[in-house]
């Protein structure tokens, strides 16, 4: 590395803001770049969104020479090198080498890489293998490789590629430059084995947060299943979304049914001819589709940031495959909604497909299909169990502040299970342990269909004993009997369920035991809809605008042929219609815009903008803001806004500006009498019930000014000072905006 890189080290931050518009890394990425650009080898654990390109993109574009980046999959380098284009001055500054270019491109690729004009070279394992793209290579200043995707090289990892285990020799042949390995990939076993593989013994080692604080997480029984999706993604409309299916034969049948209802989806699975799948991909990109179906084949290759659910028809087979599945939602850190729909049925279906397997590999995945039927029955926070997983502890508090999953945001109702469970193992005795849940479930329920009328199951004792409790009650009831050993399902007749020892000894004495209601999706949660959100909320987002935004944005993508998400990220939409800035050198700092992207493409925005705010009179928040504020403040009050909107906790946001609570109180309340409203019930519900603020807001209402003063005097013994403050502000806040 030369010196001036060197120097370079010391304002990361300026190179940051000049070449992707943002004010600040996310997590270690400033630690992670500056090991690299001191030469070091560095190994990299960071989950999906957490910014793991950073690491070695911004590192390249300030290095002298190409920095050599071995992905494993064409379509994630297209997207790649498409997104530093827009970013650059230059199309030469990034290209990949593979083998779906011509010659003529190929001879492009290698003319603007020994002229030093490119930057980031992406290449495929395999075209590191032929000897002339080795040659090719030796002839130009390498600043680094970096081994994206690092867990194909482990035999361990869930993408086993080969060709990664040789990549080391070829690196050595080339030449020995520091070495940046990354992945999404948790395993202890598997990072040992990047790390002997890749001969990285002496690497800097940094392992992020597997916490997605953007991502909702919710567990829904599977009852007509197809109805449910098609509800859920038109609560969802205009979003991108992608339903996972386990087969391809449910992928067809869901997509099909999906256009039916008139929602724009296509399927995109293996058994597809690769032109076919392509096409599908590009549709769901340029977002001229809304969905794709799929199952696990696809997702590694898709570089979306926008996605904004992700629903699982069919529970994955590990927790590791759900973590990563539901990853691709909310890259940007915006909105991502991920909803499963869960049947023990699809447990059995596993088990089943495991038959033909070898003993041990039946016994892992057993134990792999064991977490996910906790994880899925648990009433706990469904974040604390997941990151657990991963060897890693969380406060389950900060999901409940923020609403992030279905657990903490509307907790299970327990109740106890005994009087129930003796009749449902008695009816299930009396059935002679030869008949599937359906069957029974209709027996309590007192149903006469034609084969309870076959076998007269109609005249039983407990035909109808459970008929006022419903279906969807026996229904939870046999499921958490399955989840407590009491019942076992028979796979080699088809699931009848069969009473477990230890169900035969709870019958002989029966004892308390706690189960759990589930939820009823059509009337519970926070809209309407019956949806419970784990987005966030209006607020100062102007949605009128942000449509527009929106609409522009995809007509430019079009004109160019790039996905929408290129041109700008949803963030930096959504700031634009937050802050209104109607000049080009407002747009430069909007975050994710920086010159490049400005240059390129934020003239039309400046214009649009600039229009509708003159049409519809609207008062900006930066002029506002300027009047109120010192130099430098509206940026951090705009942070505030949107962090308030996401639902972030107060300790986050003074944490991420390096600011006291006292002083982010300080700042709210500017906010509010400037005319902006913030939604505060998100902290304040973790600190008083309704009647405890209600009784303060009328002691506001009768004291002059909403004096802090007098109610603290009067109030002080029994809430602190930021508890009172923080009802003032959305005392101002909802009366005043």
């Amino acid at each position: 590395m030369s010196n001036q890189i060197m120097d370079a080290t010391l304002n990361l931050r300026e190179h940051l803001k000049t070449h992707f518009g943002f004010d600040q890394f996310k997590g270690k990425q400033e630690e992670i770049i500056k090991s690299l650009l001191d030469g070091n080898d560095v190994f990299v654990i960071m989950p999906t969104g957490g910014g793991k390109s950073m690491c070695y993109q911004l590192p390249a574009l300030m290095s002298e020479g190409t920095a050599i980046v071995v992905s494993p999959l064409i379509a994630l380098m297209k997207n790649q090198v498409d997104s530093i284009r827009a970013f650059g001055s230059t199309e030469g500054i990034a290209h990949f080498f593979n083998s779906s270019l011509t010659k003529t491109e190929r001879d492009r690729v290698k003319h603007d890489t020994q002229a030093g004009v490119t930057k980031i070279l992406y290449v495929a394992p395999e075209s590191l293998t032929k000897e002339e793209n080795v040659e090719f290579l030796r002839s130009i200043k390498i600043s680094f490789f970096a081994i994206d995707e690092a867990h194909c090289i482990s035999e361990w990892g869930h993408d086993f590629r080969p060709e990664y285990r040789r990549l080391r020799p070829i690196i050595e042949a080339i030449d020995r430059v520091p070495i940046i390995a990354l992945t999404a990939t948790a395993t202890p076993k598997v990072q040992l084995d990047i790390i002997k593989n890749l001969g990285m013994q002496d690497a800097l080692v940094y392992k992020d947060s597997f916490n997605r604080s953007n991502l909702y997480y919710e567990i829904r029984p599977k009852r007509n299943e197809i109805k449910e999706i098609i509800t859920i993604i038109k609560q969802n409309s205009g979003k991108s979304g992608i339903v996972y299916c386990q087969s391809r034969k449910k992928v067809e049948e869901i997509a099909q049914a999906l256009q039916i209802n008139g929602i724009n989806a296509v399927p995109y699975h293996a058994g597809m001819d690769a032109k076919s799948r392509a096409k599908h991909q590009d549709m769901f990109l340029m977002e001229e589709v809304e969905v794709i179906v799929a199952t696990i084949a696809f997702g590694m290759g898709i570089d979306k940031p926008d996605i904004r659910f992700i629903i699982h028809h069919d529970i994955p087979k590990s927790l590791e495959s759900y973590y990563q599945e539901t990853g691709r939602a909310g890259r940007d850190g915006g909105e991502g909604k991920c909803i499963a729909l869960y049947s023990y049925d699809d447990i059995v279906k596993l088990e089943k497909l495991l038959s033909g397997k070898p003993v041990a590999e039946q016994e892992i995945s057993k134990l792999l299909m064991q977490e996910v039927i906790t994880f899925v029955e648990s009433s706990v926070c469904r974040r604390k169990t997941l990151l657990h997983y991963f060897g890693e502890e969380y406060d389950e508090r900060q999901c409940i502040a923020s609403g992030g999953c279905d657990n903490c945001n509307n907790p299970k109702v327990r109740f106890n299970a005994k009087d129930d469970l003796v009749l449902l193992l008695q009816t299930i005795r009396d059935l002679k342990d030869n008949y599937k849940s359906k069957h029974i479930v209709d027996v309590l329920c007192g149903r006469v269909t034609n084969a309870i009328k076959t076998y007269r199951h109609d005249t039983l004792p407990c035909f109808g004993e459970g008929e006022e409790k419903g279906e969807k009650h026996w229904n939870a009831v046999i499921r958490q009997a399955l989840v407590n050993d009491l019942l076992t399902k028979n796979i080699e007749r088809y699931g009848t369920l069969v009473l477990s020892e230890k169900a035969e000894a709870f019958l002989a004495k029966p004892y308390d035991i706690e189960f759990f209601k589930d939820h009823d999706y059509q009337t519970e949660g926070s809209g309407d809809d019956g949806i419970i959100s784990g987005g966030k909320s209006g607020g100062a987002l102007d949605d009128t605008l942000m449509g527009l935004l929106k609409d522009l944005r995809k007509k430019i993508s079009k004109e160019k042929n790039l996905p929408p998400f290129v041109i700008f990220q949803d963030p930096s939409l959504e700031e634009m219609a937050t802050r209104y800035p109607i000049s080009m050198e407002e747009m430069k700092e909007i975050s994710g815009v920086g010159e490049g992207k400005a240059a390129k493409y934020g003239k039309p925005f400046v214009d649009l903008i600039a229009h509708y705010v003159t049409d519809n009179d609207i008062d900006r928040p930066q002029d506002l803001f300027t009047m109120k504020s010192a130099a430098g403040k509206s940026d951090l009050k705009v942070y505030i806004i949107q962090s308030v909107d996401r639902k972030m906790p107060m300790e986050s946001m003074s944490k991420a500006k390096d600011m006291t609570v006292k002083e982010l109180l300080h700042e709210m309340e500017s906010i509010v009498n400037t005319g902006t409203k913030l939604h505060l019930d998100y902290i304040i519900r973790e600190m008083m019930d309704n009647d405890e603020q209600e009784e303060l807001f009328d002691f506001y209402r009768e004291t002059e000014n909403a004096d802090l003063e007098e109610a603290i005097k009067e109030y002080g013994d029994v809430y602190s000072e930021e508890e009172l403050q923080l009802v003032r502000i959305k005392f101002i806040s909802d009366l005043g905006n």
